[in-house]
């Protein structure tokens, strides 16, 4: 499954010294065996990327976009084999697989675009016949960390806009996920890129992480994972002063204000809410309901997560799969049992599913919440929404925003004034109203606070792959 590619370095896969199984957390069975990059390998895909650099960066940008609009095309010819493959690794719905590919190919399309884009200005100076130009110019070689969540569209989203700008760039994805992240890669290759302007090496922390954090010549390094990764990360980058940008956990507050369509809201919330089996950064995990509407709320999500058929994600029929391995099915029983012990009522699930195997833990509802929980108060990354009740604006407001996290809220409302002041007050990098919509390759999408810095999508993901040049002209 996976010796057919394998590392890609300096334009081809090649093998590493070494082999990791990787595991289906359906069957918990090994879907095979992937190749480990050692240091050397991780040295000869940097010592590639610098070469690839220069080629790359010296490429005119039209002729970039054209590349990045053929990986397009190979991506989405070979849609199925993807989705397929996200699917295996991750146990998520095939559908969502799918719909997954069909982001991370908006991707490739958006930044294409935006290649034709990266404008400079001219600024008139004070100097007598002179003048400002500034222009912008790839920050060079970049690394890109990946978490296992969304194995394609978060390649994707660092991938295509460093390209875009002209740099080169070295995929490190996780090792759950490795396949995944292989299939774009090959499709990367037909935009016939230079040789060296894309690497992938898959492995431990020792042989991957740790040259490329330790080489000056890489000089920016872009992170979707935990907060205490990218806290790490930080650090590690300071020796070589390495560009940062990272988008780190959340523990979204949703918002539910009395005049809020009932229906709609659930009919959006309950399948957002399990997505991917609820191990998603921007999903709602707080639910906050105005006292009014609480109990129909809670009536009406327990029937619809009941509703929710378990099991591989390759069945079509299936709304939810498992959870990505033993030990986040252990935290979701974890997180469920200190909610019950601290007050909270469980309205159902609360268990793992009845399944001989695969990591499979029930949709839960716990209702009777309160902020001091743990299950309110932190991510839980899982299957479970805490459900809590509210008075006023003024109150849920601030009890939505006393938390670290600043990635992503959620508000629904018929009021067009209360939508305005709640986009306002919330502290968050992206806000939906009466909508979960937030990952498109038109908008930017980040974090603040302890969700991370930098952003991606939109006009402004490119930003963070170009260093900024001036120069002053001046002619006597």
């Amino acid at each position: 499954m996976y010796g057919s590619f394998g590392l890609f370095i300096g334009g081809a896969w090649v093998q590493g010294a070494e082999t990791a199984p990787v595991f289906s957390p359906v069957s918990e069975k090994p879907l095979g065996d992937c190749p480990q990059a050692g240091v050397s390998d991780t040295e000869a895909a940097i010592d590639a990327a610098a070469r690839g650099l220069k080629a790359w960066a010296a490429t005119p940008a039209f002729s970039r976009a054209d590349a990045l609009h053929k990986i397009a095309d190979e991506m989405t010819r070979r849609t199925d084999e993807a989705a397929r493959m996200i699917s295996l690794e991750t146990g998520k719905p095939i559908a969502q697989a799918g719909r997954e590919w069909g982001l991370s190919i908006d991707q490739f399309r958006w930044y294409a675009e935006e290649a034709r884009r990266i404008y400079g200005r001219i600024v008139e100076s004070r100097v007598p016949g002179g003048r400002f130009e500034i222009h912008h110019e790839p920050v060079g070689i970049v690394a890109a960390f990946t978490a296992w969540n969304f194995p394609a569209a978060l390649i994707a989203r660092k991938v295509a806009p460093a390209l875009a700008a002209g740099c080169s760039v070295i995929v490190r994805p996780s090792s759950q996920t490795p396949g995944v992240a292989m299939v774009m890669v090959d499709c990367c290759r037909a935009g016939g890129l230079p040789e060296g302007a894309l690497g992938l090496v898959v492995g431990p922390t020792q042989a991957t992480y740790a040259p490329i954090m330790a080489d000056k010549r890489v000089r920016k390094v872009s992170l979707t994972g935990s907060t205490r990764v990218g806290q790490q990360m930080i650090r590690d980058a300071a020796s070589t002063l390495k560009k940062v940008s990272m988008e780190l956990g959340g523990n979204a507050p949703v918002i539910i204000y009395d005049d809020a369509d009932l229906e709609a809201c659930l009919n959006v919330t309950v399948p957002t809410k399990f997505a991917n089996a609820g191990q998603v950064c921007v999903t709602g995990d707080r639910f906050y309901v105005h006292e009014s509407l609480h109990d129909a709320f809670v009536a009406g999500f327990k029937a619809r997560a009941e509703a929710i058929k378990l099991g591989d994600g390759l069945d079509p029929t299936v709304g939810m799969g498992p959870l990505i391995n033993a030990g986040r099915l252990d935290e979701m029983e974890k997180i469920t049992a200190g909610a019950l012990s601290a007050g909270a009522r469980l309205v159902t699930g609360g268990a793992r599913a009845g399944f001989n195997a695969g990591h499979f833990y029930l949709p839960t509802v716990l209702a009777d919440c309160t902020d001091d929980m743990a299950v309110m108060a932190e991510e839980n990354f899982g299957p479970i929404a805490a459900i809590t009740r509210f008075r006023d604006e003024a109150e849920v407001l601030g009890r939505a925003n006393a938390c670290d996290m600043g990635l992503s809220a959620y508000a629904f409302t018929s009021n067009p004034g209360r939508a305005r002041r709640t986009v306002a007050a919330l502290k968050a990098g992206m806000v939906g109203i009466n909508s979960f919509a937030m990952a498109a390759s038109e908008a930017p999408f980040g974090g603040t606070n302890h969700s991370g810095m930098g952003r991606e999508g939109g006009a402004e993901g490119i930003r963070d792959y170009l260093d900024v040049k001036s120069s002053q002209v001046v002619w006597a």
